[in-house]
């Protein structure tokens, strides 16, 4: 399905041709129910718990539910190696059966109490994680083979903002109806939204790149390893890694509790439903569409050198809420900060992660690209999965101000490393 286009094709093309084909369609679905059930896990399950009286210290630990998106390189291989159906192939058959899944899992939330049924509770999200990270493996692997080179950047682009858009409905739409109606209603709301996505693994064609599967699973699990540690050298290649773990550390921290954080201050949920998330979401967007813009200029090493710094200074928008906050009473002053201070934050975040996933991109091979953009992404979720378990535990201790200002700190190792990843003056360090 990848089609054949030289760089001229698509610099003679008017945007619009570029933008409305079937193939940046395909990637607003591939985004959209990419990250739905993430937001759904880190936005609409933690407010959940909070309303039925669980401690911060226990919400926070709860990301620990989150590691399937940490290991999921690990059984990536399985999904280049076999189809679950294989009328539908490889690529189609997980993203189908996953989306279903996920469908079902989201539903299974409405017979659950976490008060009496945390157990329960912590299994059902562990499971839903995990079939949301092999969603994306699939999904990762289903996009790079419909695009050409020329289609990768804006193709990534709209699946990127798709995947913020989801956002919004776990974490605007099902805070609101939580305000006006039972929880299990909300959650059965949030499940149907997962449809858009069964639909189209049932409607598109399966990628011609697909349809030759490894022979073996081994070849599937060592050739991808084998050839990013020789192309970029032992120790450049371990360097590389620990600069994917680092580079997002303190704006994901500040992040993780973002939730929790702002129903604290004194808000209700339909203000974390209307301001925090959907001013959030339209200068997310923003951000996105400068950061692409932007980078035309600047190049990805030096926008994760510009966009790095305005993602750990953004930070300092938490601080300046918790300074003022908890607020006895909400008003439009309050309101108005909150806004501020949340576009404030998005923007820099989105700026941050655009020269992010370009750098990622830029790191793999195109050959090999389901098992390293696994292993590349799942480092990316190290943060949110173990990190980001200790942040309640540190906010207990330190107060909401003083943790904001430890995240912009650890915002600085993953910025020392880019002497090195991404040198000011070189613009493909990595190659």
């Amino acid at each position: 399905m990848s089609s054949v286009s030289t760089p001229s094709d698509f610099q003679n093309k008017p945007w619009y041709e570029l933008i409305f084909t079937k193939k940046m369609l395909i990637c607003i679905f591939t985004g959209f129910s990419s990250g739905l059930p993430l937001f759904f896990i880190i936005q609409l399950l933690p407010a959940w718990m909070l309303s039925y009286g669980l401690t911060v210290k226990t919400i926070a630990a709860f990301s620990l539910t989150q590691l399937p998106y940490v290991f999921k390189f690990l059984w990536a291989p399985l999904l280049d190696r076999y189809s679950l159906l294989p009328a539908l192939g490889r690529r189609r058959s997980w993203m189908l059966l996953t989306q279903a899944g996920l469908l079902a899992g989201i539903s299974a939330y409405a017979v659950l109490d976490p008060q009496v049924q945390l157990k329960a509770v912590v299994l059902l999200s562990i499971v839903v994680a995990f079939l949301s990270a092999t969603q994306d493996v699939a999904v990762d692997a289903f996009r790079r083979e419909i695009l050409s080179d020329q289609e990768l950047g804006l193709g990534n682009s709209i699946h990127v903002n798709s995947y913020k858009i989801s956002g919004f409905v776990p974490g605007a739409l099902s805070l609101i109806l939580a305000d006006h109606f039972a929880w299990q209603t909300v959650f059965i709301f949030t499940a149907l939204f997962m449809l858009p996505g069964v639909l189209m693994s049932f409607m598109v064609s399966e990628p011609e790149a697909s349809k030759a599967a490894p022979r073996t699973l081994i070849s599937s699990v060592v050739q991808p390893f084998k050839e990013f540690f020789a192309r970029q050298g032992s120790k450049m290649a371990l360097f590389i890694l620990a600069f994917m773990l680092l580079y997002k550390l303190g704006d994901s921290m500040a992040t993780a509790l973002q939730s929790t954080f702002v129903l604290k201050m004194g808000f209700s949920k339909t203000d974390l439903g209307t301001i925090n998330k959907g001013v959030g979401l339209i200068s997310s967007i923003i951000g996105g569409i400068v950061a692409g813009i932007w980078m035309l200029r600047l190049g990805i090493n030096k926008a994760l050198w510009v966009f790095g710094v305005i993602q750990a200074v953004a930070i300092l928008a938490f601080a300046t809420l918790a300074h003022y906050g908890p607020f006895a009473e909400i008003g439009a002053f309050e309101r108005t900060l909150l806004a501020v201070v949340i576009a404030s934050e998005t923007f820099g975040m989105s700026l941050g992660t655009m020269a992010f996933v370009a750098f990622i991109a830029r790191t793999t091979n195109p050959a090999y690209t389901a098992l390293q953009l696994a292993l590349f992404t799942s480092l990316t979720a190290v943060p949110r999965s173990f990190i980001n378990a200790s942040t309640g535990w540190l906010v207990e201790r330190m107060g909401w101000e003083s943790f904001f200002y430890l995240c912009m700190v650890l915002a600085v190792p993953g910025m020392l490393m880019l002497v090195k990843i991404a040198p000011w003056h070189e613009k493909n360090r990595i190659n």
